[in-house]
C-alpha cells in the first residue's frame, strides 16, 4: 500500500486518536503453555466464528501526556492507530492497535508496529511489550508473526467481567 502514510499524530491532528473501532471476526483461541523455561502454544478453532467490536474508547490527547500516537493515512484520513505508552520497564507498552476493517491484511498494522519499535528505541526502551485476550486468535497470530513472543499469561483479569473465562496473553518484542 504505497499510499498509506505513517507518522507521529500531533496536537494539530490531535482529533485523529479518536478513529472509530470496527467489528472483527473471532474464530479461535490461543492457548498457551509453559514448561517451566519457555512458552509454546495450540491453537483451538471455535465451532462458529462470531463477530465483536470493543466500544469507542474517546481518548484525550492533552490528558495522555505519557503516550505517543502513531497514525496510518490514507489520503489524509487516519485509518490505522498505534499508541505506545511509557512504562517503567524497559519495555514501552503498545495501549491500543487498530486498523480500520476494510484495510486489514495489507501490513498497516506491521508498518505500524515497526515505527512502534523506531518510537520505542528512541526513548531508550529494549523493546515493546502488549496484551492480547487469548480469544482474539487473529490478534494474537498478528503479534507471533510480527516477532513477538509470548511472555506471559494472565488469568483473572476477566474475572466477573462480561469477557470472563477469557485470559489476556503478555506479548514482547525487541
Amino acid at each position: 500500500m504505497d499510499n498509506i502514510e505513517i507518522r507521529i499524530i500531533d496536537r494539530e491532528h490531535k482529533a485523529d486518536i479518536n478513529i472509530p473501532n470496527q467489528p472483527f471476526t473471532l474464530f479461535g483461541k490461543l492457548i498457551p503453555a509453559y514448561d517451566g523455561e519457555k512458552w509454546s502454544y495450540t491453537q483451538e478453532l471455535l465451532p462458529e466464528e462470531k463477530e465483536m467490536c470493543f466500544p469507542d474508547e474517546n481518548y484525550d490527547f492533552d490528558a495522555m501526556q505519557d503516550c505517543v500516537f502513531i497514525g496510518a493515512y490514507e489520503d489524509g484520513q487516519c485509518v490505522g492507530l498505534a499508541i505506545m505508552r511509557d512504562h517503567w520497564a524497559k519495555f514501552m507498552y503498545l495501549y491500543d492497535l487498530k486498523v480500520n476493517a476494510g484495510l486489514r491484511g495489507k501490513n498497516i498494522g506491521g508498518r505500524l508496529m515497526e515505527k512502534a519499535m523506531e518510537v520505542a528505541k528512541s526513548r531508550g526502551y529494549r523493546g515493546i511489550y502488549t496484551i492480547g485476550q487469548d480469544t482474539n486468535l487473529a490478534a494474537c497470530l498478528f503479534y507471533l508473526s510480527h516477532g513477538f513472543h509470548i511472555g506471559g499469561l494472565n488469568c483473572e483479569c476477566y474475572r466477573g467481567t462480561s469477557q470472563e473465562g477469557s485470559k489476556d496473553v503478555l506479548f514482547y518484542t525487541e
